[in-house]
């Protein structure tokens, strides 16, 4: 008989070995898969530095690791705010047995020193994202020291021969000028032919010179009897016209004989019948010439073209003569188309001096540059400012000496939360407003009891002040800040928008820059906001920060 304990030792053994295969199968699964997730594929990130000068390049590099099946695409857009991308670099492989590495690498740069980070970078791989970590990166000033620096000395004016005059350059500005006074005279002239064109002659006299013009014309004798007749009839009815009848012109030649009827019916006219009769004739004669191109006896046109005439001086001695009122009715009327010729001359002119204008502008602009014309015409406060005389002056104590477009006026300084110990001094002078094109402060503290100050806890202090004295949605960006001759300090910079009123903020933003020093018993600061017009606003705040001296006493000299 089997031995049931050796029996279940085998059961123990068998199971435990069954256990341990398992075991042992599921690390092996969970091992293989870590290792396919893993080495499926690998994104990672670095810098060949994390300190570097303003302008400097950094080279950002992206490392992945994957399949030779994958499809991999990198960010190529400005993914790297705060820092501009200058170049995107050819993308590097190298394989590892059945893998392959992609290195990509950007070159990045930053002009404004401070603290930045790079984002973390989305990398596709097959279309799931991969991110990189963000990377912190320190942008700093290049630093002049002017102590080491060899000075010379100033050198004398130089007498400079001027440039010889570009004779082909007046060649392009006097064509074009020329070619435009000439096409404007072309327009005057034609359009003073116009006007005595249109001083038309009496109906009368103008009837007769037409047939006069028709007699000295070829058409007989060239054979052209539809132009001839066109002539003839066109001339009796522009004189029925004026003299008669106002639609004479718009009727056709029934419907002119219709209503010379019916004005002799009404008697206005003393027409003879024979005389309307005789130009119905010619009417009907014309239109058959016209459109069914008959053909005249010899001698016909001649006899149509005298009948015309004789209608004509019978028509003009039965057409009555204007009374006082119809006189009156007509020297308004004369009156009326003098002022309107007035006007026009008048609305011409100014069209001509203002076209002028536009046109002298736009060389001027051409030649100097359309901002300076801007400027020149619309005025440019900042630009006034940069151009006119600077002042340079001291103000408080310990004295903040500075260069300002205008002098700064003393306020009234009042308590703040950078006051946090006793103040035995405070003086403030400003120009300007906070929602001016340029606003200017000086500040000196003086405290009663000697201390070091630390600079980053009263620039908070002061940009909290600032806040609440109408800074709305501050951008604070912040760096060390020396002198020309070599004070150091702390600076502050940004954007915000300003406060006009409880319920107000200019949608403008306005620049700041703020600058504050520390000696062992005083504060100084030194406050520049504006409208960042993208040249002479930057200039004064450059003059002004370069311009910038400080009063130290004997002991923190020492």
């Amino acid at each position: 008989m089997l031995d049931f304990k050796q029996i279940a030792i085998k059961r123990n053994m068998i199971s435990t070995t069954l256990n341990l295969q398992i075991n042992l199968h599921f690390l092996f699964s969970l091992f293989f898969f870590l290792f396919s997730f893993f080495s499926y594929a690998q994104v990672t990130s670095s810098i060949d530095s994390t300190k570097i000068k303003i302008g400097e390049e950094i080279l950002y590099t992206i490392n992945v690791q994957a399949d030779s099946t994958d499809v991999v695409v990198f960010p190529e857009e400005q993914t790297f705010t705060p820092l501009e991308m200058i170049e995107s670099y050819k993308t590097d492989t190298t394989f590892e047995g059945a893998k392959y590495r992609l290195i990509k690498k950007y070159g990045l740069t930053q002009f404004d020193s401070g603290h930045y980070t790079i984002p973390p970078q989305r990398v596709f791989i097959n279309n799931k994202p991969f991110l990189t970590d963000s990377i912190k990166v320190e942008v700093n000033d290049v630093m002049v020291d002017t102590t080491k620096q060899k000075m010379f000395d100033i050198k004398p004016a130089m007498k400079v021969k001027s440039p010889p005059f570009d004779w082909l350059l007046l060649l392009y500005w006097l064509v074009p000028i020329l070619l435009i006074i000439g096409i404007a005279i072309y327009l005057f002239r034609r359009k003073k032919r116009k006007n005595a064109a249109e001083k038309q002659l009496p109906p009368y006299e103008e009837a007769i010179v037409a047939l006069k013009t028709l007699d000295n014309s070829q058409l007989i004798k060239e054979n052209k009897s539809k132009e001839y007749y066109s002539n003839l009839t066109e001339i009796v009815k522009r004189y029925l016209d004026r003299e008669v009848d106002e639609a004479a012109l718009e009727s056709t030649s029934d419907e002119l004989i219709t209503r010379l009827m019916m004005h002799k019916d009404a008697g206005s006219f003393d027409f003879d019948l024979e005389t309307i009769r005789k130009l119905d004739l010619i009417f009907k004669r014309a239109d058959l010439v016209k459109f069914a191109k008959m053909n005249q006896q010899s001698g016909q046109a001649e006899v149509d073209r005298k009948t015309i005439e004789e209608i004509i001086n019978e028509t003009h001695e039965a057409v009555p003569e204007p009374t006082e009122e119809e006189l009156l009715e007509n020297q308004e009327y004369l009156e009326k188309l003098r002022k309107r010729r007035k006007r026009r001359k008048w609305i011409l002119g100014i069209s001509g001096v203002i076209a002028a204008i536009i046109l002298a502008g736009i060389i001027y602009g051409s030649v100097s540059g359309f901002d300076n014309l801007k400027d020149k015409i619309l005025g440019n406060d900042l630009r006034e400012l940069n151009e006119g005389r600077w002042i340079k002056s001291e103000y408080g104590n310990p004295a903040v000496i500075l260069e300002t477009p205008e002098v700064l006026v003393r306020a009234e300084a009042s308590q703040t939360n950078a006051d946090k110990s006793a103040v035995s001094a405070k003086d403030f002078f400003t120009y300007g407003e906070m929602n001016s094109p340029l606003y200017i402060m000086v500040s000196t503290t003086q405290f009663s009891q000697k201390q070091d100050i630390a600079l980053e806890t009263a620039l908070d202090a002061v940009l909290d002040d600032l806040e609440q004295s109408g800074a709305k949605n501050m951008i604070v960006k912040r760096n060390d800040f020396e002198t020309e001759k070599g004070i150091k300090g702390l600076k502050a910079y940004g954007e915000f928008n300003v406060q006009v009123s409880d319920n107000k903020v200019l949608k403008q933003k306005s620049t700041y820059e703020l600058l504050l020093f520390a000696q062992q018993n005083g504060l100084q600061e030194v406050l520049i906001v504006y409208q960042n017009d993208g040249k002479y606003a930057e200039e004064i705040k450059k003059r002004i920060e370069a311009s910038i001296e400080l009063e130290i006493s004997e002991k923190d000299g020492q």
